[in-house]
This record gives structure tokens, sequence and C-alpha cells, in this order.
């Protein structure tokens, strides 16, 4: 039997994508807010295409903001884009 490949759904663009294509932000049981590239670290998950398109969507509608329900940090949204611009080069 082929073993299963988790799906979630990007922010974005609202589209039900592989879980490695997605750009993973992450709210720690402390409360802490972080990037997690590799899917593993503890604590709730909220996803993104790595596209430009899908985060300005994210971010207009405050969808990460929403599904974290915490405010999020600047840097988060940098180090997004930074990612982005690293698998795009």
């Amino acid at each position: 039997m082929p073993k299963k490949i988790p799906m979630r759904q990007c922010l974005g663009c609202r589209e039900m994508k592989q879980k490695r294509e997605l750009i993973r932000v992450v709210r720690s049981p402390e409360g802490e807010i972080s990037l997690d590239f590799r899917g593993k670290k503890p604590g709730r998950g909220a996803y993104v295409c790595p596209n430009e398109k899908c985060l300005k969507t994210a971010v207009k509608s405050k969808a990460l903001e929403r599904a974290l329900g915490a405010p999020i940090p600047e840097d988060i949204y940098l180090g997004i884009n930074e990612h982005m611009e690293e698998l795009d080069g």
C-alpha cells in the first residue's frame, strides 16, 4: 500500500498542497512564533506557499494571525521572503 502524503492548505491561495511544498509558521506552546522549515517543531502550525502572491494575500487578510491566534512579528514575514528568495536563486 502506498504511503499517505500529508496535505495542508495554504492560507494565501487556499489550495491543498503537499506539506513539504509549503512554508510552516508555528506558534510554540509558550506562545513564541517562529519559522519551521523541517515541519518538526511542536505547536500550532500555519502554512503558506513559497510565492509572493500567496504571502501578500495572507498578510492582507491577516490569515496567519487568525490561524495562530497571535500577532505575527515583522521578522517572520522577512524570514519567509528570504526563504522564498533562496528557493528562487
